[in-house]
């Protein structure tokens, strides 16, 4: 295995510049379809393991259940369970050339799905698009990662309010290691970053939970940020969170218009702290020279 990673590492590295970004659009199809896998079964996976381990604690045996993980069973239809063949699910082609219907009982196949294909290829290209010119492969592909890895978590939270540790805990690993690598940030900058993002996301829902006595902020939410600081680093934090609070309080805002009353319900912060890391990715250097140009 080793060794055809190594080969088409060298195979990669040789492709002409103009062909990389097709190819990593190409590669971002296909992860995003891993990742509509990701989204759906993860969770469902936490559910069946928490249920496990609470069996188990309370001398339970715990019930047999099929094999049901992020590779089996193979796709099918949610409607009429029907498998999914190969060349109906290739990404975005199979969505088109079944016209947005499953092809067994015809009923309509969610739009999300070509959706996040569509946006991870996007987000491959444009990041690959950023790379080329300076040949800077391992970077280019470690930024995929992380944005592949942020977009299934803001998903998850968006069904399932859950932020799981599974991914978090990766993503904030892998921005120390790339850090110590040098393929991204230095590693001081990478271990602030994390620190940093944790203890204030801690702060605040600490001092939330002491004004109103409810916890307004999961224990996720700061996972998320300390992931996402060890890849930003410490201004990269700060710019996240002013992003994604203004992001937010304009979306909650719109909601309570739409439904015409005051949104009391919980609502998943996770996606809008990923819009926060990306805008502070994009432009938070922008933004920080144009303010501190803009200081007396």
């Amino acid at each position: 295995m080793a060794g055809l990673l190594d080969f088409l590492w060298r195979e990669f590295r040789l492709l002409p510049r103009e062909a990389v970004v097709p190819a990593m659009a190409l590669l971002g199809l296909l992860v995003g379809s891993f990742l509509n896998v990701v989204v759906y079964r993860l969770p469902r996976m936490l559910e069946t393991q928490w249920a496990n381990e609470v069996a188990a604690w309370s001398g339970q045996v715990p019930p047999v259940r099929p094999v049901f993980n992020l590779a089996w069973p193979p796709s099918r239809c949610p409607h009429c369970e029907t498998p999914i063949a190969v060349h109906h699910n290739l990404p975005l082609v199979g969505y088109l050339w079944l016209g947005g219907r499953c092809a067994a009982c015809g009923a309509g196949i969610s739009a999300r799905y070509p959706l996040v294909e569509l946006s991870v290829g996007v987000l491959f290209a444009v990041v690959a698009w950023t790379f080329v010119p300076t040949k800077q492969y391992a970077a280019m592909l470690a930024w995929c990662g992380f944005g592949a890895a942020v977009v299934a978590l803001a998903l998850i939270d968006l069904d399932t309010q859950l932020l799981p540790d599974s991914l978090t805990l990766p993503l904030l690993w892998a921005g120390l290691l790339c850090g110590t690598a040098g393929v991204t940030l230095p590693l001081d900058e990478a271990v602030l970053g994390a620190a940093l993002g944790y203890v204030v996301m801690w702060g605040i829902g600490a001092i939330y939970r002491a004004l109103t006595h409810h916890d307004g902020l999961g224990g996720g939410d700061a996972k998320l940020v300390a992931a996402c600081g060890a890849w930003l680093g410490w201004t990269g934090v700060p710019l996240m969170l002013a992003f994604g609070a203004v992001a937010a309080t304009l979306a909650f805002a719109v909601f309570g218009l739409v439904r015409g009353r005051a949104l009391r319900e919980p609502l998943p912060f996770g996606p809008w702290l990923v819009l926060g890391a990306a805008a502070s990715a994009l432009w938070g250097e922008r933004f920080l020279n144009l303010w501190l140009q803009t200081s007396p």
